[in-house]
């Protein structure tokens, strides 16, 4: 059995085994000491940057390849601290970035890795909209960044939040948090005037087909007037309608020229037609202009019932004397 005394003296394997744990301790704590040191310079450049490098890649020259480095750094003015002079921060030798552009990339987004681990959260309420919020964004309003990175990734995947009820049933959205937020929650409604099919997709119930007509029967009535106009379409239904409503919304201002468009014009109308299209140009030749009303239209007997009270809803350019 090994002897760590000898003559009530340390053996030398034991001398040696201690100053080999003794620099193992420092080294470990010196470790420790860079990394935190690290973590809070990364931290603390996010908000207060010492230097800007500014990379110049508008060609692929042998030179950009080599990661060489244009410019110079902006620095702030140099103070004094004690008495001592701030020491301006020096460009790194092109050596340093042998792969240019893509190793900056990948530092900034380590970077941006640490910084979120490690910075203080901080609760705080914004309007927001949960379809659009950054991963930071959604971090100040008191998500971890593994709930902020599954919601990104729900996003990329095609997932979308329609309603607050859907953000509330995000597995990541706990009871409390949802609470917390629900009223600074803002998702746009859809505004049919401006939507293209893509957008109208994202309706539930609403696919390619009823996407197209969306849009193409927009283009006949010369823009949406009022959401329920949506059920004109063929197999429209309310119960579709119902299921959508609260989600759309007519915001642009579309006002249709009645008393201006030529007969071939009106006659494209869906509320309209050639018939009444002729009789309109008659009546607008043969009435003064403060008789030019959908109702005298419906009254003379040019528009149907039914036709006409659609028509009446619709934002209409008033007449021009």
């Amino acid at each position: 059995m090994k002897t760590f005394w000898k003559d009530g003296k340390p053996s030398a394997s034991f001398v040696v085994g201690a100053v080999a744990l003794l620099f193992l301790i420092i080294g470990y704590q010196s470790a420790l000491f860079i990394r935190k040191a690290s973590v809070a310079r990364i931290v603390a450049n996010h908000d207060h940057p010492d230097t800007v490098y500014v990379y110049d890649d508008s060609d692929n020259s042998e030179q950009s390849d080599r990661g060489s480095l244009k410019g110079t750094p902006l620095s702030p003015p140099r103070g004094r601290r004690g008495g001592e002079e701030r020491s301006r921060e020096t460009v790194p030798s092109a050596k340093t970035y042998k792969k240019g552009r893509s190793n900056e990339l990948r530092y900034r987004q380590a970077a941006d890795e640490i910084r979120r681990a490690n910075t203080p959260r901080r609760y705080e309420k914004f309007r927001f909209d949960p379809n659009t919020a950054g991963i930071d964004d959604l971090m100040r309003l008191g998500f971890s960044q593994k709930q902020a990175q599954s919601i990104d990734n729900y996003r990329k995947k095609g997932g979308r939040f329609r309603r607050k009820a859907d953000f509330a049933k995000s597995f990541v959205v706990a009871d409390s948090v949802f609470r917390r937020l629900e009223e600074y929650i803002d998702i746009p409604k859809i505004d049919i005037n401006k939507a293209d099919s893509a957008v109208f997709e994202t309706l539930p119930g609403i696919g390619k087909y009823f996407a197209s007509k969306m849009v193409s029967y927009r283009e006949e009535l010369g823009g949406y007037s009022y959401p329920e106009q949506l059920m004109d379409i063929r197999h429209f239904d309310k119960e579709k309608f119902d299921g959508l409503k609260d989600l759309i919304t007519v915001g642009s201002s579309v006002h249709y020229p009645l008393w201006t468009l030529t007969e071939e014009e009106l006659a494209r109308h869906p509320y309209i037609g050639k018939a009444a299209a002729h009789g309109i140009i008659l009546f607008r030749n043969n009435s003064p202009v403060s008789d030019w009303t959908v109702e005298n239209l419906v009254r003379n007997g040019i528009l149907e019932n039914e036709k006409g009270e659609k028509l009446a809803r619709c934002r209409i350019s008033p007449p021009r004397n």
